[in-house]
């Protein structure tokens, strides 16, 4: 345990070591350099465009597509040139991917708000 004068020596430095700018208020903008470093991140241009739910089939390179269900855990492939014979090449695939899901789903409450699957695209 420190001695008396001690922690009066102690208590006298406390005042000195707060820092002189303050943080940000939770309402406050973020500063520019912020929003500066974010662009020129090179990962920031990793997802521009459009994703890959969004395209249609034959705008996809991969052979093997896979949806997965956020709420069941369930994992759904199919290979793209299957899909392209069974949905047709202009089909989306989030299109595709949400009825595959839909036509195997285990979750049936019969409210329309909860049933079906909550997909993931991979």
């Amino acid at each position: 345990m420190p001695t008396t004068k001690q922690m009066d020596k102690m208590a006298a430095l406390v005042g000195r070591n707060v820092p002189q700018r303050h943080g940000l208020a939770p309402d406050s903008d973020l500063p520019s350099e912020y929003w500066q470093a974010l662009l020129d991140d090179p990962r920031a241009e990793a997802r521009s465009g459009p994703s890959e739910a969004a395209l249609r089939l034959d705008q996809i390179p991969k052979h093997l597509l896979r949806v997965g269900c956020r709420r069941c855990a369930r994992i759904v492939e199919i290979q793209k040139v299957d899909a392209v014979r069974l949905y047709g090449r202009q089909a989306l695939w989030k299109d595709v991917g949400r009825r595959l899901l839909d036509n195997t789903c285990t979750h049936r409450t019969g409210r329309l708000e909860e049933d079906g699957c909550w997909p993931a695209f991979e």
